[in-house]
């Protein structure tokens, strides 16, 4: 499939999930804009989308403060002229038990990142995905269908913006925009040395062992989906629900 001529917001692009995201539509001929804060992996995925396809523009932006996630939109437009595709990927996680002293102070940092930033962001880019008869792929998890030990605020974010991208399907369904999530189990990113958790091995061992397939998913995986989603092949396809967990829900 082609995305030449459409112009694709990442976030979170800097690695895993949202770095194979871009790249595959940096391959696919995509104007494509990455998000993230840390600027040396942001450069070293933009060499690899130059590399494969065309030249990203890269942001360094944190999209939980205001005035970055009007940035985004409005540098995208003022090089592009236009947003076809957003991509919500940002996001993080953490294990945190209920009632601790630092409960509410994860809560409010994992919410703003997960769920927050992915309003602020779609409300500022609808204006201008309406005028492409654009979409929105909102990158959520398996953890929004189930419950996870000690990852509740995870859990939770992760279903609120299930049923946020369910509404927007929706109500801008009648001005020609398709909003959908992608729901990925285990996929091998730094996400577990992100959370701080040392013993990697062993988390990606019992991972694996919770699916049914008894595997981790590449990046690449999720990126594949991603792209059908976001390409005409999928131009009946709004408010769903795409599931790619390894099987983790039959297990």
């Amino acid at each position: 499939m082609s995305f030449k001529d459409k112009v694709v917001i990442v976030t979170g692009a800097s690695s895993g999930i949202g770095a194979a995201i871009a790249m595959s539509f940096a391959e696919q001929g995509a104007s494509v804009v990455l998000v993230g804060r840390n600027q040396a992996k942001l450069d070293g995925v933009t060499s690899k989308c130059i590399k494969n396809g065309t030249k990203p523009l890269a942001i360094n932006a944190d999209v939980t403060a205001e005035a970055d996630v009007k940035r985004i939109i409005d540098k995208t437009v003022q090089t592009f002229g236009q947003i076809d595709i957003l991509v919500n990927n940002a996001g993080i996680a953490s294990t945190v038990s209920f009632g601790r002293d630092e409960t509410m102070k994860e809560f409010d940092r994992i919410m703003a990142v997960n769920f927050r930033a992915v309003v602020h962001l779609t409300q500022l880019a609808t204006p201008h995905l309406i005028k492409t008869k654009g979409n929105i792929v909102n990158i959520s998890s398996v953890a929004s269908l189930r419950n996870f030990d000690k990852a509740w605020i995870y859990c939770s974010t992760k279903a609120a913006l299930d049923h946020f991208s369910r509404s927007m399907a929706s109500e801008l369904a009648k001005k020609g925009v398709r909003v959908n999530t992608v729901n990925p189990g285990p996929v091998k990113t730094d996400i577990i040395v992100n959370m701080g958790l040392t013993d990697t091995d062993f988390y990606w061992d019992l991972m694996k062992g919770a699916t049914a397939l008894n595997r981790i998913s590449d990046p690449s995986e999720i990126a594949d989906v991603v792209l059908f989603l976001a390409s005409e092949k999928a131009k009946g396809v709004t408010g769903s629900t795409w599931v790619a967990d390894n099987g983790t829900l039959v297990k």
